[in-house]
């Protein structure tokens, strides 16, 4: 059996997730009738104290209905220099809104709240209107690090005086707070809007939520409508989220110890020449060079294990509920095997 670490993009369905789908009371959403999806968003604003949810294709559409509701084009926004709205998202800054990205450098995929004081522009025609910041949280290219809720709190404070709109770009978040014990509603409290991936770690097959106000939701669901992004019988879909967010979050602990368990055998190679440090379900190593990351990445593949190369010298591993504690023994074994 293959164990594919590329990404936790790749679970698929349960038995159970699939009858929940198969059973679904479905409607036109685009004219606000679906049942299931409304009961999905209303599940999700509510978890987090928010007003209102939005229920969409992908993370990357949440995220940039968010950018475009949040600016006007010609403003600034703050971000990671490795944050997934900047590397990941096509151009959508520039290409959907008109807007620039300021990028900071980041710790792990982090910034902080003196970075964003450092980085506001001057009332100044010259310069751009600083609006938005956005944060990642768990990080993707910080090794799956997470923000605190302190460290939030003192982003959301900094942007409070400064007169900014503060997004989270979620895809991770549950993990996030499985990990450092945050609750939902204190998370929410601090945002004006989030994003939470459904296809990640809690194994949906699709989709992502938009939290926000009321105010903010309505125009995100005309910026929906205008990027394609209004579905009709989507209570289908909206179903497996449904169950996700009542299943399979508490469960993502087993992940994190999965990707502890891998971390130790790992730092026990001399083919390793460094880690990111490993807070959830996500490791990204250094090998000793260059062929030797190619080497060990072929010699995996053979194995039936799959994993993305992220530098030249770098792989990546992403646990997730369609790996078992089996393969996690099988997986070290095979690292243990490996001779470059």
């Amino acid at each position: 059996m293959i164990i594919d670490l590329r990404s936790d993009t790749v679970t698929k369905p349960s038995a159970e997730m699939l009858q929940a789908m198969l059973t679904a009371q479905v409607g036109d959403d685009v004219y606000g009738e679906d049942p299931t999806v409304n009961e999905l968003q209303e599940f999700a604003a509510n978890m987090f104290g928010m007003e209102a949810a939005l229920f969409c294709p992908s993370g990357t559409m949440t995220n940039q209905i968010a950018i475009k509701v949040h600016t006007q084009p010609a403003d600034e926004l703050i971000c990671a220099d490795n944050a997934h709205i900047f590397k990941y998202e096509g151009g959508g800054i520039a290409f959907n809104s008109g807007v620039q990205a300021r990028v900071l450098p980041s710790t792990y995929g982090k910034i902080t709240a003196a970075q964003i004081s450092s980085a506001l522009n001057a009332d100044d025609p010259h310069f751009p209107v600083t609006r938005l910041v956005c944060i990642e949280n768990t990080s993707n290219r910080g090794g799956g690090s997470y923000y605190s809720l302190n460290e939030t709190a003192a982003i959301r404070k900094e942007c409070d005086r400064l007169g900014l709109k503060l997004h989270l770009d979620g895809a991770r978040l549950f993990n996030a707070l499985v990990a450092s014990g945050t609750g939902t509603k204190e998370t929410g409290s601090l945002f004006d809007s989030i994003s939470i991936c459904l296809s990640k770690g809690l194994g949906a097959p699709i989709g992502s939520l938009l939290l926000g106000s009321e105010t903010f939701v309505k125009h995100a669901k005309r910026v929906r409508k205008v990027f394609g992004g209004g579905m009709r019988q989507a209570g289908y879909i909206a179903a497996a989220g449904l169950f996700a967010l009542k299943n399979n979050i508490n469960r993502l602990i087993i992940d994190h110890a999965h990707a502890k368990q891998v971390a130790e055998t790992l730092t026990q190679q001399s083919y390793v020449k460094g880690m990111m440090p490993v807070e959830t379900n996500i490791i990204i190593f250094e090998t000793i060079d260059e062929a030797t990351a190619t080497q060990l990445q072929q010699y995996l593949k053979k194995r039936a294990v799959m994993a993305n190369k992220v530098s030249n010298t770098s792989l990546r591993f992403v646990f997730h509920l369609d790996v078992s504690s089996a393969q996690i023994v099988q997986l070290c074994q095979i690292l243990n095997e490996f001779k470059p």
